[in-house]
């Protein structure tokens, strides 16, 4: 969350945040966390919840990176997040 906000406030940078199997709890804690902080405009956020299939859940990484290579396209800074791996790859293999 800090580093989220540091890039969009420092920087003038965006974040994308590819949740990987996430609970719909943890996304909207995460969610009002970014409103909180009003920095919502400078954050993409992809879900992919536990109950998806794996197909959905895989995408939802790839789906991350396509934002954020755009951003990067349009020449500005840009972190991307994938949480979390461990669920990506065990999606990979399912």
């Amino acid at each position: 969350m800090e580093l989220i906000r540091n890039i969009a406030i420092e920087h003038s940078g965006y974040s994308v945040f590819a949740g990987v199997g996430e609970r719909t709890r943890e996304g909207n804690d995460f969610y009002h966390e970014m409103t909180d902080s009003n920095v919502l405009d400078k954050v993409s956020l992809v879900y992919g919840q536990m109950n998806e299939p794996p197909g959905n859940r895989l995408r939802v990484a790839l789906t991350g990176l396509t934002m954020a290579e755009k951003f990067r396209d349009e020449g500005r800074d840009v972190l991307l997040f994938v949480d979390n791996i461990y669920r990506y790859t065990l999606a990979g293999t399912e």
